[in-house]
């Protein structure tokens, strides 16, 4: 039987995210719940839903209650969960820190996804904030002038740099405990607009990042480097960020359309391990 609850909101002083309670992920939500977390998660782009024992059936649950089921590439899922990823770091582990460029999660799809789930069960005692930058407040603060150079241009956005062959987690990755798995078809690119409207808000946000987005359609390499390293530099000012301080039990859910994030380390020596689902458009 759906439960109806009573979220309770509380903003971040932070440029995005919020925290919520007086909500049990473990049961079902009715409509009613549901559609007060997806108005706040709209509102907020990043919830923290604190104190929570889930297991991956709940987790699974709840996310079909944002949207349906998103790609995973180059992930290998969980046994028995083909949707669920496991994203983990051992305690000894001494291979290269994972995601912890900015970057919207799988930007190189052609309907990349809305959202993203991600549930904390072994959580370090020291390190290992996720920072958010909200991206409507880049794209709102970008000059008039900049602002109608870019209205419309087309980011090319590509998983080589990660994900081929010959990228930072192919075949020269070693000694990662992460279930990621590289292919060449990293190599193909898919252009989004630079400041693309969000489906459900109607805002514009700024849509590149420095993990996937490597050119500009139709404008040279050597014009689209620097002004693409002057928008990473914009985006991930610390006027935008808001950085996550981890608790387990914790499950974070994030508007990857309107949010760059990225990992941060600080935690060798302590193992850290949470799962992950994402969520496509409606």
């Amino acid at each position: 039987m759906a439960l109806h609850m009573r979220p309770h909101v509380t903003p971040q002083e932070a440029p995005c995210g919020a925290v919520v309670r007086g909500v049990n992920l473990s049961q079902p939500l009715d409509a009613a719940t549901s559609a007060a977390i997806r108005s706040a998660w709209l509102q907020h782009q990043v919830l923290a839903f604190v104190d929570q024992a889930m297991t991956l059936e709940d987790l699974e649950r709840f996310a079909l209650t944002i949207g349906p089921y998103g790609q995973d590439p180059y992930f290998e899922s969980v046994p028995g969960h083909p949707h669920v990823a496991q994203v983990k770091r051992e305690a000894d582990e001494t291979s290269t820190l994972f995601a912890d460029n900015f970057h919207s999660d799988w930007s190189f799809l052609a309907s990349p996804p809305a959202a993203t789930l991600l549930y904390g069960d072994v959580i370090p005692p020291v390190g290992g904030d996720t920072l958010f930058a909200n991206q409507y407040d880049a794209w709102d603060a970008l000059s008039p002038a900049m602002r109608t150079l870019l209205q419309d241009k087309q980011g090319v956005h590509s998983a080589r740099r990660g994900y081929a062959k010959a990228g930072r987690y192919g075949e020269g990755d070693k000694g990662r405990s992460m279930a990621i798995r590289y292919d060449d078809s990293a190599l193909a690119t898919q252009l989004h607009p630079i400041g693309r409207v969000h489906p459900e808000t109607g805002r514009t946000a700024l849509f590149v990042s420095p993990g996937y987005t490597i050119g500009i359609d139709g404008m040279p390499d050597d014009e689209a480097g620097p002004l693409l390293k002057e928008l990473f530099t914009h985006q991930a000012q610390p006027a935008f960020v808001y950085s996550h301080r981890w608790q387990a039990g914790t499950l974070l859910l994030w508007d990857n359309r309107c949010l760059v994030h990225a990992a941060t380390g600080g935690y060798d020596g302590h193992r850290r391990l949470l799962h992950r689902i994402t969520v496509s458009e409606r």
